[in-house]
């Protein structure tokens, strides 16, 4: 069938905005052929520097013959109403049709030819593109993330003619800006448009771009017995900046390897985009850099080497000069400096949140067997170099820089290494830290700023999030659970609240129970994408009362629910559950209140409910007193009841008028019971 070629050739297109772009080209395309009825084999569209490229396989010749149903005025509605949909629609009333009295209209279609729909649909999409920024050039209003110079529009090997802002639809292309051939090339079928541009230079796939740098990388650093740092990131903005890239490794001056290597990567990395190079003898970097080229120069990259070689010795002779500067003044003496930076207009300046912090950061120590002095004192020099001239360079290198400043001023490893690891985990791929001081700190600082946030009513709304409330709550989240911290993160916020931000408790309560949902909210998720089931994790959560948060006795619930629901005995919890609970819906006029006694007139069914649930409460009661919690002893006598709670429902009048009352309070009082562990009327099947 035949194929839709189209590229949208520009002027150089941000790297980090080339995959979405290819992404969202791709999206549209395919929504503007369905709503036209074209149902598409094969849709694949290709992002680089210069040019946005689409292919479409299957199309037809033409657009299926369609009809077209319209929805018109009431039966019965005003004359003038009917009157102009009929002349809206070049239709006599008895040519309508009537269902569920409304008057539709039905009117066929015949298909277009499909070159038609692509040159309407292409310059809608081109005007309707979601760029993250774009700008106009020239006298015309189209909006493009760089001026658009030519569009290649070609199906099934004619070019399908439209106009855009000057722009006219066409087969030509071009190759590399310098190494390709300088006159455009003819293309109307994808094979020859990828071996043009072959020709001519120019790699159309991303992920080819990648293969070749990363193998091209790999073969210059064997040969000097070196290796790559692998920089995923980083691989893939400059396979976006380059169309025929060309790995070229570099040398630099060794002296600068006295700097920390976080240092040297980040200034390779932010400023030049060179990936560092591994000594795999010493596993530190070696005096090299790998740069990658858009040209195959005729020396071999030599001169391109040292040119690079230049601008990197400058980047790192700017670096040494913070080093060495931060140095000489001590974070004890750069807490000063934070008196004067707001943290935000509503909770003050970074020297009070630093002063927050370390109170925290202490009493979180206490809970888990942190040296509770250290984790004060990592809190307070936890934001000092912020100040620091090297972060002000290079802002991604934050507390990272504090640790080395720390270390070398003095301060115990343990400290150093906090006020390194207090940002940590910044995502779900970062590291946890494990050490207890630095625990402590990094969960005091993640805590205290969802608190205050929380406080002064700045919360995420939708897909906003200003402050990363959501990053830092999954952050604490994943603390607590990876180090098994059994802390009731209620009560440490209300205390954080009423201390660090002079709430009164009723004041506090509102907002930390808001957060403890928000919290709840983001443990859900992170449980969900390990594969727990939904309806497991809702049925536990609603049992649990956010005014005792155990995030790991939360988590150690749904675990064990997870594992004993679908057994045997599980499925008879769920039943004895359901059965109990089905004599209670349709009850109007019982609340509940109340303890059941044991009536010794009842039925043999009935006491032997009562008593085994006796037995069952009490075993129950006692897990929760004793922190055990939730266990399979405690499930197993759960399911115990089903058994009497059959014989109960299959043998027991239960609206006889004398016991009425005390035996529903007795159904009460088991599904409670059982709730107390989780709402199992949430779980499906």
């Amino acid at each position: 069938m035949p194929q839709l070629l189209l590229e949208l050739f520009s002027e150089e297109i941000p790297a980090r905005m080339q995959a979405q772009a290819g992404r969202d080209l791709e999206r549209m395309a395919r929504e503007r052929l369905a709503e036209a009825g074209f149902l598409p084999e094969a849709v694949k569209s290709f992002a680089g520097p210069r040019r946005l490229t689409l292919v479409i396989e299957g199309l037809p010749a033409a657009q299926p013959d369609r009809t077209e149903e319209r929805k018109g005025p009431k039966v019965g509605a005003p004359q003038a109403a009917l009157d102009g949909f009929l002349r809206s629609t070049g239709l006599t009333q008895d040519q309508l049709t009537e269902q569920g009295g409304v008057y539709f209209a039905l009117s066929a279609k015949p298909g277009r030819p499909t070159p038609e729909v692509i040159a309407e649909m292409v310059p809608a999409i081109i005007r309707a593109f979601p760029w993250p920024k774009s700008m106009k050039w020239g006298t015309g209003s189209l909006r493009w993330v760089r001026p658009l110079q030519r569009i290649l529009c070609v199906f099934d090997g004619e070019v399908v003619p439209f106009e855009i802002e000057g722009i006219e639809s066409g087969d030509m292309t071009e190759g590399h800006r310098f190494m390709g051939s300088r006159a455009p090339f003819r293309a109307r079928h994808f094979e020859a448009y990828a071996a043009g541009l072959e020709a001519n230079f120019v790699v159309l796939d991303p992920e080819e771009r990648k293969a070749r740098i990363l193998e091209g990388a790999r073969t210059l650093c064997f040969a000097r017995s070196v290796e790559l740092v692998d920089d995923q990131g980083l691989l893939d903005e400059v396979a976006g900046l380059a169309e025929w890239p060309t790995p070229i490794l570099g040398d630099m001056d060794p002296a600068f390897l006295d700097l920390p290597p976080e240092v040297i990567r980040t200034s390779m990395r932010t400023h030049q985009k060179y990936f560092a190079v591994r000594d795999p003898k010493t596993g530190g970097l070696a005096p090299n850099f790998l740069v990658v080229s858009n040209i195959e120069a005729r020396d071999g990259g030599h001169l391109v080497s040292i040119g690079n070689a230049r601008v990197l010795s400058a980047r790192l002779n700017d670096a040494r000069f913070f080093w060495d500067e931060d140095r000489k003044t001590p974070l004890q003496t750069r807490l000063e400096k934070l008196k004067s930076v707001t943290f935000h207009a509503k909770l003050g300046t970074l020297y009070q949140r630093a002063e927050r912090i370390s109170a925290l950061a202490g009493q979180i120590a206490a809970l888990i067997g942190a040296d509770k002095a250290q984790a004060e004192r990592a809190g307070l020099l936890a934001k000092a170099d912020l100040t620091c001239g090297m972060v002000g360079e290079f802002p991604e290198l934050q507390g990272l820089m504090g640790g080395y400043y720390a270390r070398q001023q003095g301060e115990p490893d343990a400290v150093a290494d906090a006020i390194r690891d207090h940002y940590k985990p910044q995502g779900p791929a970062d590291s946890v830290p494990t050490a207890p001081v630095s625990v402590a700190v990094a969960l005091a600082e993640k805590l205290d700023t969802l608190v205050g946030f929380f406080a002064i009513d700045e919360k995420p709304t939708g897909s906003k999030d200003p402050y990363a409330l959501r990053r830092a709550a999954l952050g604490a989240v994943r603390l607590i659970l990876d180090n098994s911290l059994a802390i009731n993160l209620r009560d440490l916020c209300i205390d954080h609240a009423r201390v660090g931000f002079s709430l009164e408790y009723a004041d506090a309560s509102t907002p930390i129970n808001a957060l403890m949902m928000f919290v709840v909210d983001r443990l859900n998720v992170a449980l969900r994408e390990q594969g727990f089931r939904h309806d497991i994790i809702s049925a536990t959560f609603r049992a649990v009362e956010t005014t005792e948060l155990f995030l790991t006795n939360l988590v150690d619930r749904v675990r064990v629910l997870s594992n004993y629901l679908p057994t045997p005995n599980g499925e008879k919890l769920l039943a004895g559950y359901r059965r109990s609970g089905n004599f209670l819906k349709n009850v109007k006029d019982f609340d509940g209140l109340g303890d059941p006694i044991r009536v010794e007139s009842a039925p043999s069914e009935e006491l032997a409910l009562f008593d085994e649930f006796t037995r069952v409460q009490a075993q129950v009661l006692t897990a929760f007193l004793d922190g055990t919690q939730v266990s399979v002893p405690v499930l197993n006598a759960l399911a115990s009841l089903q058994d009497p709670i059959d014989a109960f429902a299959d043998n027991v009048f239960i609206a006889e008028p004398e016991f009425r009352v005390n035996r529903l309070r007795l159904l009460t009082r088991i599904k409670a019971t059982m709730e107390r562990v989780a709402d199992f009327s949430l779980i499906n099947g």
